[in-house]
């Protein structure tokens, strides 16, 4: 520390040895020290863009949001060329001041100050979700950085999303096939619920088709995940929807006591919805799907059942005020930016009357429930395609 010291008193309006000694009183804990020679840097050099982002990053670090933006706000005016000071300012617009368009100019002026940024741009990419651009803006933008896109998982993963998300599946599919995921904070279920995806999407094709055996095929990979794809299969993993398409395929191939036997397992599992915050809950299609199975083997009352127990599920909790667990593990997202839970659940709650509605055969009510969904989450993958769909073949053939 004497070095520091000595070196504040031979140059005192260099603010570099006032920023070391700071973040040296700030290892040792001792952070009003830290933050007094923070504000003798900015004293000593007020021109100084490093003393005013080194300031603004004390503030953070205190939870003084609105001083650390004050600081950042002159350090980019003295010096608007640093780009880690235009995105601190992005992410404390949105996540402190709930001003989502000044972030997005902050963010966007971040990245063109330095083009080479993935995380920069994955962050982007993120805020363009989170104010609900278009899918196919948001894949040309990534299309038009695919070099980053490559260095980082989860900008590969978002891609695969909004190429299911369009109808794009084959190319999804062969970028998962060919790509070696690593596990990652916030990633679980991604990677896979994205290969299951576009398996899926590529069997009620061939179905569509009459090419029930190529389906058979696709779905029965869809059961087993590649080792590349960085993730194992839960204990827990649902899987009534795969199920359900096998029993449909088996079916057209007259198969019936397969089938039966296809579309009881598909029946199986809690009918019993629950809310969206971690990645391991059971999704509201799962449900759907255990109504379809019921039906196809001939018991219309239970598909009833499930299906008006999505819809009441929904109307209930709507306007739950929801909280996240202290000690949450698995969650959804890795949080960039702070989440409306409330809006999340929304879009859940609408989501469940939807598909409560497709199954009962109310295309209409199911119809207005999928446009509140994807009003609030133009990227929501379920909605996109139960609306593409909207009847996911409820009237398959009795196999009872």
């Amino acid at each position: 520390m004497d070095n520091y010291l000595r070196a504040v008193e031979l140059d005192p309006n260099n603010p570099e040895p006032y920023v070391l000694l700071a973040q040296l009183y700030a290892s040792w804990a001792r952070p009003q020290d830290a933050l007094s020679t923070y504000q003798a840097a900015v004293k000593a050099a007020p021109a100084s863009g490093l003393s005013h982002t080194s300031l603004g990053n004390a503030y953070r670090q205190r939870g003084e949001y609105e001083e650390a933006i004050a600081a950042w706000e002159r350090a980019h005016e003295l010096d608007p060329t640093f780009p880690t000071v235009a995105r601190n300012l992005g992410l404390a617009y949105v996540n402190k001041r709930r001003d989502l368009e000044a972030g997005m100019r902050a963010y966007e002026l971040a990245f063109s100050l330095d083009p080479t940024d993935a995380r920069v741009l994955y962050e982007l990419d993120q805020l363009a979700k989170k104010l609900g651009r278009p899918p196919q803006v948001r894949l040309d933008f990534l299309d038009a950085n695919r070099h980053l896109v490559h260095q980082r998982d989860d900008l590969t993963v978002e891609r695969v999303h909004l190429l299911n998300l369009l109808g794009r599946h084959e190319e999804a599919l062969a970028i998962l096939e060919q790509r070696t995921f690593h596990p990652w904070e916030g990633g679980e279920g991604k990677v896979t619920g994205q290969y299951v995806a576009a398996l899926l999407a590529l069997a009620r094709q061939r179905l569509d088709a009459g090419e029930a055996r190529e389906a058979i095929q696709l779905l029965r990979r869809a059961l087993v995940y590649p080792e590349n794809l960085g993730e194992g299969k839960l204990v827990i993993a649902q899987e009534n929807d795969v199920l359900y398409y096998l029993g449909l395929a088996t079916a057209a191939l007259g198969q019936d006591e397969e089938a039966r036997r296809l579309f009881r397992q598909a029946s199986e599992g809690s009918v019993g919805p629950v809310s969206p915050l971690y990645y391991n809950d059971q999704p509201p299609e799962m449900i759907f799907y255990q109504g379809l199975a019921y039906r196809a083997l001939g018991d219309e009352a239970q598909a009833k059942t499930i299906f008006t127990k999505l819809i009441d599920y929904g109307r209930t909790h709507l306007d739950d005020e929801m909280v996240m667990d202290y000690f949450a593990v698995s969650l959804p997202d890795f949080l960039v930016f702070e989440q409306d839970l409330d809006e999340r659940n929304r879009v859940h709650c609408h989501f469940m009357m939807a598909l409560g509605y497709l199954g009962l055969g109310d295309a209409q009510s199911a119809g207005e429930q999928f446009a509140r969904v994807l009003a609030l989450a133009p990227d929501h993958l379920g909605a996109t395609t139960y609306q593409r769909l909207m009847v996911d073949r409820p009237g398959a053939r009795s196999v009872s």
